[in-house]
């Protein structure tokens, strides 16, 4: 028997290998008929003279290479233990080996190929999981097309082997356990609306750089989509999986920058010619045409007809098509595109003195917009249709919004005119009910009435925008008091910073818009401090002063309320002037020195 000094269960560990690893790791080895820790444990328990026993085992299982043996005498003069020399022997082979794999996987026919690649997994995934050899067995299964059943099961079942094994592997496992994806896919969903949000209430307030600049193309190379197109790949059950996560989160939320990653995500496998995929979705063209519409931000004649054709090729029982064309077109940034390309055709329209029912043009933009808006409803009620289109939208709303160009036009031009021929037109100062009617019942009129007050403010068109500002404080499902409209507004009231001096205009905008909501909608809250942290010295002390207080958080407001308030108050502070400039100060009037009269001769 050993030695007393000489303890294989305090040196081995009981049920552990090499370095502390579990002695399961090494079970593979032996099925290989590979001597393993517990090979050697055994030998030296039962060994009379240990040295000799390892010196055997040391033979027996290195490298079996004749011109090795002599060369091996210099590492130990060198001081180079035997481990190290192993190891990267080792991992050299290691290196040679996922090489060669991944060379079999792309050389001679493909049934030889797999055929190869099915008989080398048999013989190594036993060793599956041994750190050193695990990367082999995962590139074997990375370039299978099929891993079978029983492998795949034993990896789902162990979370380290499946955090370890490639994508491709996943997607096999991922197709048959829907779950377990969307278990993947929640956490970058919530990740991409979180930054979308992030966005909307940046910091930074820019007319030039707002939440629609960024071109599509440069949209969709950010993470989540990169990382959701590479875990879908070529594999269409996967895609249809997405979507379905998308509808559904888009249901349940009414979140529209899910439809913003439903076009994003076909248009990203777009870029990469995953054919697969692009062939079988009926939205793929659609989505083409309309991406390259955003990218101009603008639906000219010729894409124009080319959408209209993709909806009137709509067959008779594949009707529900159109709730995925509809959740395109509800993207936030095909409802921009859309809305900036209606008031630019109602401008034309004014300058050709033609009606908006006689602009085909102007109809599919509202047909479009129509479809992009009842998106919500229309996958809700399952029933596919396209929203009836109200006439008086476009028989009274649009010629009215064009009566508004009018009158700005025709002020406009008299200003210009020499003093003696100006003609007693003031700007009107009211708006015709019938407008706060449309904007308060009629999704579509609404959508359009804001894009216009958005252009006339970009325009710097003071008097239009307080004539028409009171029209917002009621409008269909809130719409003025949305992100959007609000980053938007913020962004394009930065041209007329100087009004914010003031008084009226001040008023007008936050006590008869802003702060009507501010109570009661904690976004509108964010968006109107946002705007005084970027205007502030703009605005009259006095009226600042009395904005900081009506809009100071209340024990129900968020986090980031709390801190943009506490941001003003600091930005106000070092606006007060210190205790020594509010001291008198000394009058800079010197006394005239006294002169003495001269006396009289």
């Amino acid at each position: 028997s050993a030695p007393p000094s000489w303890d294989p269960e305090r040196l081995f560990g009981g049920a552990t290998g090499p370095a502390g690893r579990p002695a399961a790791m090494y079970a593979g080895l032996q099925e290989l008929g590979v001597a393993n820790g517990e090979d050697l444990k055994e030998t030296l328990t039962n060994c009379t003279e240990p040295l000799k026993a390892i010196e055997q085992f040391q033979t027996e299982n290195g490298v079996l290479l004749p011109s090795l043996q002599s060369a091996l005498p210099f590492l130990d003069l060198h001081g180079t233990p035997r481990l190290e020399f192993h190891q990267s022997v080792f991992d050299e082979l290691r290196e040679k080996l996922l090489e060669r794999v991944s060379a079999i996987a792309l050389e001679g026919k493909v049934e030889e190929r797999y055929k190869k690649l099915e008989d080398l997994l048999e013989k190594s995934f036993s060793l599956v999981k041994m750190p050193s050899i695990q990367p082999v067995v995962m590139c074997v299964m990375k370039h299978l097309p099929k891993v079978p059943e029983k492998k795949l099961k034993l990896v789902m079942a162990d979370k380290d082997l499946y955090k370890a094994c490639a994508v491709e592997v996943k997607r096999q496992i991922w197709q048959d356990n829907q779950a377990l994806f969307g278990d993947e896919v929640s956490p970058l969903l919530k990740q991409y609306i979180l930054e979308k949000e992030n966005i909307l209430f940046s910091s930074d307030i820019s007319v030039l750089h707002n939440f629609f600049s960024p071109s599509p193309k440069a949209r969709r190379q950010g993470e989540v989509v990169q990382k959701l197109t590479q875990m879908i790949g070529k594999n269409v059950k996967l895609y249809d999986m997405v979507l379905q996560f998308l509808r559904t989160l888009f249901l349940r939320t009414r979140n529209v920058h899910y439809c913003t990653l439903r076009a994003e995500l076909l248009m990203s496998l777009h870029d990469l010619e995953i054919s697969e995929i692009c062939t079988v979705d009926p939205c793929h063209k659609f989505t083409w045409c309309l991406d390259a519409c955003i990218r101009e931000k603008f639906v000219d004649n010729k894409r124009a007809r080319e959408l209209q054709g993709f909806l009137d090729g709509v067959k008779k029982g594949q009707e529900q098509v159109l709730g995925d064309l509809s959740m395109i077109l509800c993207d936030p940034f095909a409802i921009n595109t859309l809305a900036l390309s209606t008031i630019r055709h109602l401008q034309d329209l004014v300058g050709q003195d033609t009606l908006p029912r006689e602009s085909p043009d102007l109809l599919l933009l509202l047909r479009m917009l129509s479809l992009g808006q009842g998106a919500w409803d229309m996958i809700d009620s399952q029933v596919f249709k396209e929203p009836k289109m109200e006439a008086e939208l476009i028989t009274k709303f649009l010629p009215m919004l064009m009566s508004f160009v009018v009158d700005d036009h025709t002020f406009n031009v008299d200003q210009k005119l020499p003093s003696e021929e100006k003609g007693p037109i003031p700007y009107p100062s009211t708006i015709p009910e019938a407008f706060t009617k449309f904007l308060q019942e009629n999704r579509i009129a609404c959508e359009i009435g804001l894009y216009y007050i958005l252009h006339i403010t970009k325009q710097r068109n003071k008097n239009a925008f307080l004539r028409l500002l009171p029209a917002l404080v009621e409008t269909f499902s809130d719409l003025a008091f949305s992100d959007i409209f609000l980053h938007l507004l913020t962004g394009n009231l930065t041209l007329l910073g100087d009004e914010f001096a003031v008084e009226e205009f001040c008023t007008s905008l936050f006590d008869g818009f802003f702060l009507t909501a501010c109570s009661r909608k904690e976004n509108v809250h964010r968006h109107v401090l946002r705007l005084l942290l970027h205007l502030h010295h703009k605005v009259a002390p006095a009226k600042l002063e009395s904005l900081q207080k009506a809009l100071e958080p209340t024990k129900q407001s968020g986090e980031a309320v709390k801190e943009l308030h506490n941001q003003l108050t600091e930005k106000l502070e070092l606006r007060k002037p210190s205790p020594a400039e509010v001291t008198e100060t000394p009058s800079m009037e010197l006394p005239l020195p006294t002169v003495p009269t001269p006396a009289s001769r």
